[in-house]
């Protein structure tokens, strides 16, 4: 077949061609998850070796999340206007180099850079993905495609991020980055050979001129904002607890550094189960009640894990399956809702702006959860608790909420899919 004389593929895809995508776009955002959670678990040893508190490690995470955040908004004024293969392909490149800065940083402050960097690219990724998905599948199968997209985060929980703390423990902070720089390598030539071309929305594009006033335009549609407001809430929630997990675990409960990785792999491997499952069940009885079931009962373990009592290593890694399958699996039926709520020639955008969103979500809840704690003269952090209760405030909000948000369009019109 002649590269100048692609093949259109009507979609849907066949099933066999459409799994392989998926699964790529699920490789694509391990990449991404596993940059910004493997932050989390290094925290005592990046404490340790620039002499830091939890909360500048917090200002590193709120750093990519307000980058991201930047970014999504950015990337909503151009993302319909380009080839979504070629514009993934473009930002995974930025984003393995800003891995490689993250490597080789000499300091903090340079490392808190690159994490700013990584922020840039690795929030818009997430929003092509998302557009990927919305043009490529069903809205009655979406649940069950982003269930499989979002087992990215087992992945990265049980691949990647143990493999990433066990290398740092032996030898050093930076060695995570380098195996994602090498990951990011051999999942961008894959995506390269195996991705279709993806360019149907173009059909629709908007004249340059208007790409501004449109994106003021969806600030004001009253369903976008209620459902931008659901997603940074849902992501400021988790975002008070998640980036202290790891210090408070070694600080208070005295697990060492290197068992982290047992934590996080436990975690992991009942995510990898849960995810699909719950993509399944969110398409068989809605996304909204699904949220909603799983969001009340993520209130428990989210307690539990900010009123943690000492206890041992064995009870930790037999309690963190819950909370993993709990904070992860709320988001699957949101992320699912949200890619019916806009118009289908806004989808892009949207997705954009709801990225954005849910990376200021993240940000906030970083930063206002580490202003929140502090270290004690017994080297016990402080504040944990608090955390955990204006999380679960919040999130019996969004379970209120999300009964706002509703699907503005019932179907997708087909896209063109290229294989060149």
């Amino acid at each position: 077949m002649q590269a100048n004389s692609p093949l259109t593929l009507q979609l849907p895809l066949p099933a066999a061609r459409e799994r392989l995508v998926l699964w790529l776009l699920a490789l694509t955002q391990f990449t991404v998850i596993m940059d910004f959670m493997v932050m989390m678990p290094l925290a005592p040893q990046l404490m340790r070796a620039f002499s830091i508190e939890p909360a500048a490690v917090s200002g590193a995470v709120s750093a990519y999340a307000w980058c991201a955040g930047l970014s999504g908004l950015l990337a909503s004024m151009y993302i319909d206007r380009f080839d979504r293969k070629r514009l993934l392909l473009a930002m995974f490149a930025l984003f393995t180099l800003s891995n490689l800065a993250c490597a080789l940083a000499p300091n903090f402050h340079v490392l808190v850079l690159s994490r700013a960097f990584a922020g840039l690219t690795g929030g818009v990724l997430a929003s092509i993905i998302m557009a990927i998905i919305g043009d490529l599948i069903p809205a009655e199968r979406r649940g069950a495609a982003t269930g499989i997209v979002m087992t990215s985060f087992s992945l990265a929980a049980v691949a990647g991020v143990p493999t990433g703390v066990m290398l740092a423990a032996h030898y050093g902070w930076a060695s995570p980055f380098y195996l994602l720089v090498v990951f990011s390598l051999l999942i961008w030539f894959a995506a390269w050979r195996v991705l279709p071309s993806l360019n149907g929305h173009l059909t629709r594009r908007v004249p340059l001129s208007e790409v501004l006033p449109n994106l003021i335009g969806l600030y004001r549609v009253r369903g976008h904002l209620k459902a931008f407001l659901l997603s940074g809430v849902n992501m400021l929630t988790g975002m008070l607890v998640i980036p202290f997990i790891s210090p408070v675990l070694v600080e208070n409960i005295g697990v060492q550094p290197a068992e982290i990785t047992f934590v996080y792999l436990a975690g992991g491997v009942a995510t990898l189960f849960s995810a699909r499952r719950i993509g399944k069940w969110s398409d068989r009885v809605g996304a909204q009640r699904v949220y909603r079931y799983i969001a009340l009962f993520s209130i428990l373990p989210i307690m539990f894990m900010t009123h943690m009592p000492v206890i041992p290593l064995v009870a930790v890694i037999l309690f963190f399956p819950f909370f993993m399958m709990a904070l992860s699996g709320r988001n699957i039926p949101m992320q699912a809702l949200m890619t019916t709520v806009p118009d289908p020639a806004k989808r892009g955008a949207f997705l954009s702006s709801n990225s954005a969103i849910q990376q200021v979500g993240s940000g906030v809840g970083a930063l206002l959860g580490g202003l929140m704690l502090h270290t004690d003269a017994a080297g016990h952090i402080v504040g944990y608790g608090l955390n955990g209760w204006i999380a679960a405030g919040l999130t019996l909000f969004s379970v209120l909420w999300i009964g706002q948000v509703g699907a503005a369009v019932k179907a997708a019109p087909v896209a063109q899919a290229k294989v060149a």
